[in-house]
């Protein structure tokens, strides 16, 4: 019913300014009733880290960064929730306007600046859903007045590890100055050590993730990779906003608007990290693709680029919730025409030539 009246409502909603329309629908999307998802094509079920993920595509960060709705997410179809980001202590963010939809481009830029109402209140909602099941994760920041950012890592860490699946380090966010100062490799190496032994004290069962910004250079790349391996990361999240700006963007006054561009313009460049970063680590460390996934034939592309798992934001903005249902039924198509019993065969098998992805 949701993805049947999404046609009616986008006009309404994209009336409205982003901001706006988003706090709506989380609102709207918190008064659902609970609701389990039709079960999945059991080709679909991916392993990972100790989890049963039920279909590879997931939601990413930024959409629930309050965490107020992951059940109805889950509810939704997807195989696993990422919500936050989230700082330890509640800030508000950049001014207002600081989310733009380019409708032409199907994209969205924001500078948010990782506002969140802190961790206490997002440590209360995960603890009160404990016991209702799927796969469910936080991506973790610092506050951006924050003296040790490296302590409020830990902090979100030591707190969050017990109530999720999953930890993502996120230290690729380009509307918090300096944040991606920390994607230097003693700077990481030493926020991974730290992180790693939080969830250690805390929860040892949950996943330390870490996710990099698709601006990174080749050279950068091989040394954050080693440094994930080094330290025992479990997955790498490939890719955040892009601060790039290509030239082929028709909304070109939005476009001019500083702050992270997501959506379709960012598949291709996101895409392309993904291969090259599966070409670094192989199989030995999960990756999970982001970035311009608005098609089962996007979702199909990053498998084959390396990608365990998918997920998924902006694409929501304009196609509407039934994308999920869409991309799972396309994966399923494309494994019955080649005879595959599930996605494991796929990963990866054509990374060196994604990594000449045009676009």
């Amino acid at each position: 019913m949701i993805s049947a009246l999404f046609p009616l409502a986008r006009p309404l909603l994209h009336g409205l300014d982003a901001e706006t329309a988003h706090d709506l629908t989380l609102r709207a999307l918190a008064l659902l009733p609970p609701r389990t998802p039709a079960a999945a094509d059991p080709r679909l079920t991916i392993d990972l880290f100790g989890k049963r993920f039920p279909n590879p595509v997931g939601l990413a960060a930024g959409f629930d960064k309050g965490a107020r709705v992951p059940d109805a997410m889950l509810g939704l179809g997807f195989g696993f929730v990422e919500v936050g980001g989230v700082v330890p202590r509640p800030q508000p963010g950049n001014p207002k306007p600081r989310v733009f939809r380019l409708a032409g481009d199907r994209a969205v830029i924001n500078r948010f600046g990782l506002n969140s109402e802190g961790l206490d209140a997002v440590a209360d909602r995960l603890r009160a859903r404990q016991g209702r099941g799927g796969v469910v994760g936080v991506n973790i920041g610092a506050n951006k007045e924050a003296v040790d950012r490296l302590a409020d890592y830990v902090a979100c860490t030591r707190s969050l590890a017990p109530l999720v699946d999953f930890i993502t380090v996120n230290i690729s966010s380009p509307n918090t100055p300096g944040l991606r100062d920390l994607q230097g490799e003693a700077f990481l190496d030493d926020l991974l050590a730290r992180t790693i032994a939080a969830r250690d004290e805390a929860h040892p069962g949950t996943a330390v993730l870490l996710k990099i910004a698709p601006d990174i250079s080749l050279d950068a790349l091989d040394a954050m990779t080693a440094t994930a391996l080094r330290r025992g990361v479990q997955a790498l999240v490939v890719s955040n906003t892009t601060v790039a700006r290509p030239d082929f963007l028709t909304e070109k006054r939005i476009a001019g608007e500083t702050g992270g561009l997501s959506g379709r313009p960012l598949f291709a460049p996101s895409t392309r990290l993904l291969a090259e970063t599966f070409l670094r680590v192989g199989r030995q460390i999960p990756l999970i693709g982001v970035g311009g996934i608005d098609s089962a034939e996007a979702a199909w592309t990053k498998i084959r680029a390396g990608a365990n798992l998918i997920q998924l934001y902006s694409a929501l903005v304009y196609e509407g919730p039934g994308l999920v249902e869409t991309i799972k039924s396309g994966l399923s198509a494309r494994l019955k025409a080649e005879g595959l019993s599930g996605l494991e065969a796929v990963i990866g098998r054509d990374a060196n030539e994604l990594t000449k992805l045009a676009g």
